[in-house]
């Protein structure tokens, strides 16, 4: 069955994958990095490679008979939607074919939902993606990092902007969020919530 249905004239890919982090090598493996980090992923499992487009990276792959484009915005979270916004306009897809993987605080470290629309929990990178794209009704796979613990005098800000902690396994997370992208692009949301919500 076909997630994505191309009418006449429409888009030739199916799903807009975009992952969310800010540039620079101090950002790399962060919290507030998992989106990109998810992506890197989808690129090498797909033999996918990045160039530079729409102020960020762009590699379009493909999932059995399914176009994907993976998408890393590259202006710093808080103007992610111009990059994503971009993406979408040249494609031709509407907002039901955009999933953005991001980190969510508010869910536990390890924890993912994926989910169509909702709110944008302060997140201002989500906030600048539904401004460009004028609507919240997009896909998102959330990747719970959790909150600063007990005793943590950091802000959530310095919280996202630091490193996993030592316990948690950033290989495994990562691959089990691109499982889940995959599962979207071939399976549907259903099944995406069923197996990994």
């Amino acid at each position: 069955m076909r997630l994505f249905r191309r009418g006449d004239g429409a888009s030739t890919i199916d799903l807009v994958v975009a992952g969310l982090g800010n540039p620079g090598r101090q950002y790399e493996r962060t919290r507030h990095n998992a989106g990109w980090l998810v992506l890197d992923e989808l690129a090498r499992r797909q033999d996918g490679s990045f160039r530079g487009k729409f102020s960020g990276q762009l590699a379009e792959t493909r999932l059995d008979e399914r176009k994907l484009a993976l998408v890393k915005p590259e202006t710093f979270m808080n103007d992610s939607g111009r990059p994503i916004g971009a993406a979408v306009r040249f494609f031709k897809v509407d907002a039901g074919a955009v999933l953005v993987v991001h980190d969510d605080v508010d869910l536990d470290t390890g924890r993912l939902q994926a989910r169509l629309g909702g709110g944008l929990g302060g997140h201002n990178g989500l906030r600048s993606i539904a401004q460009a794209l004028g609507t919240n009704d997009f896909l998102r796979l959330r990747i719970g990092v959790g909150r600063p613990g007990r005793g943590d005098r950091r802000s959530v800000a310095d919280y996202v902007l630091s490193g996993f902690d030592a316990e948690v396994d950033v290989n495994e997370l990562i691959g089990r969020a691109a499982d889940a992208v995959e599962t979207l692009a071939r399976d549907g949301l259903e099944e995406t919530q069923r197996r990994y919500n």
